[in-house]
């Protein structure tokens, strides 16, 4: 057991040939899983008569509706489902849409196609800007840490990491908003406009947006908070003029629906919720207590995010720190959100290649990349949540790398003052 203990603080264990294996491995099995989906389908349904792409067809449906003339409609539980059955059959079971009214111009684009091409389409074109994002980071990452692209062990990596087939069972968009985040914090610096763009666009999943602006004005990054701010004006403006004031309404209104059955009485399903709200939920907490506990850890993650971006931290932990804030900070996450968590695990094994991996933390990225394939079956089962709690480590041990790189800790209030 000693020996065991002693290999997961030095991560000794995680050698790069069994990197390789393991991701290959997780690889192929993803592509038989993807090939098993595809040859016992019925016409757009899998072989338990969902749509192909399960959520999607949400997404696909609210297209329809606008292309009716009934942009409306999908805010509406009712109209939403009836629709989805009209397309995939009196059996469908209901996919709500929860999406702020901005992303029903992609739903609506995507319509315009067969509903198979649409989600190849979609999934296709999304995979590949999350490619990019990817390549990015380790492009950006300081040597030795680029020496991964010589061998492209990096995408094999990107690939195999378990939320792409999650994402892409569901038809979700998880690659695209881990692209959006990926590529404005590699611009940050350089392009902070187009940075500000990408953040903007973020809002189409307005749940992750909590902290972005936070660490945007408090690391002084106006030019790219100005542009976020414009970014976003400009899709609701535009989003007005096309189909007027009263979709705000309806939107407005659907939002009761997604909080209380969606979220407080888990009608999706605790163990698919990868959040510390539903992890009280779960345990049996009231609603009440849930959301004071999720609130005093979200304060606790924007607090030390604050910290982070005033001070002197490796950029590679910052970004880091504000992929994996984002998820721990909202109430409202499923493990095909935890797509975020595959360029938090590239700027952290960046840094890592470039200064060095303190005890624990090669086991820890290990268990990050892990967990989205285990994190909503283990928890249906025994009633245990793996996501939350590995991300909530990771952000301690990311913390302390922070501390120890610096060797002094920095009031976040007079970061030119430091305390021995």
């Amino acid at each position: 057991m000693s020996a065991l203990i002693e290999a997961l603080r030095t991560g000794s264990w995680l050698t790069r040939e069994r990197v390789r294996i393991v991701g290959f491995a997780l690889l192929m099995a993803s592509a038989v899983g993807f090939v098993f989906l595809v040859a016992t389908a019925d016409g757009l349904n899998d072989y338990q008569g969902r749509p192909l792409g399960t959520d999607f067809s949400n997404v696909y449906a609210a297209g329809a509706a606008v292309l009716d003339g009934q942009p409306e409609a999908p805010f509406h539980p009712a109209q939403q489902h009836a629709r989805e059955q009209a397309i995939f059959g009196p059996a469908t079971p209901f996919y709500g849409w929860h999406y702020p009214p901005f992303f029903l111009f992609v739903a609506a684009a995507l319509a315009l196609m067969p509903y198979l091409l649409a989600l190849a389409v979609w999934q296709g074109a999304t995979l590949v800007l999350y490619l990019g994002a990817m390549r990015a980071i380790v492009s950006f990452s300081p040597s030795p840490a680029g020496e991964s692209m010589s061998d492209k062990l990096w995408l094999l990596l990107a690939l195999a990491f378990p939320a792409v087939f999650i994402n892409i069972g569901h038809g979700h968009n998880g690659f695209l908003t881990a692209s959006l985040i990926g590529f404005a914090l590699v611009l940050l610096d350089r392009r902070p406009v187009i940075a500000g763009i990408m953040f903007g666009l973020l809002s189409s999943k307005p749940q992750f947006g909590l902290l972005i602006p936070l660490v945007l004005a408090a690391s002084g990054r106006w030019r790219t908070f100005a542009a976020a701010t414009a970014t976003v004006g400009v899709l609701a403006l535009v989003t007005t003029l096309a189909f007027g004031p009263k979709i705000w309404e309806a939107f407005l209104a659907s939002t009761h629906f997604t909080r209380v059955v969606v979220l407080e009485e888990g009608n999706t399903g605790w163990h698919k919720i990868q959040s510390v709200f539903s992890w009280v939920r779960m345990w049996g907490g009231s609603v009440p207590l849930a959301y004071a506990i999720q609130g005093t850890v979200t304060i606790a993650v924007a607090a030390s995010l604050i910290w982070l971006w005033r001070g002197n931290a490796a950029f590679a932990l910052r970004a880091a720190a504000l992929l994996i804030g984002t998820l721990l900070a909202t109430p409202y996450s499923l493990d095909y959100d935890l797509m975020l968590l595959a360029p938090a695990i590239a700027f952290l094994a960046a840094d890592g290649c470039a200064r060095g991996f303190a005890p624990w933390e090669k086991s820890v990225l290990a268990m990050l990349w892990l967990v989205p394939l285990v994190a909503r079956s283990f928890a249906e089962i025994t009633l245990i949540p793996l996501a939350a709690p590995v991300m909530l480590l990771a952000l301690v041990l990311l913390l302390r790398r922070t501390l120890s790189q610096s060797g002094a800790t920095r009031l976040w209030l007079f970061p030119g003052r430091a305390i021995k």
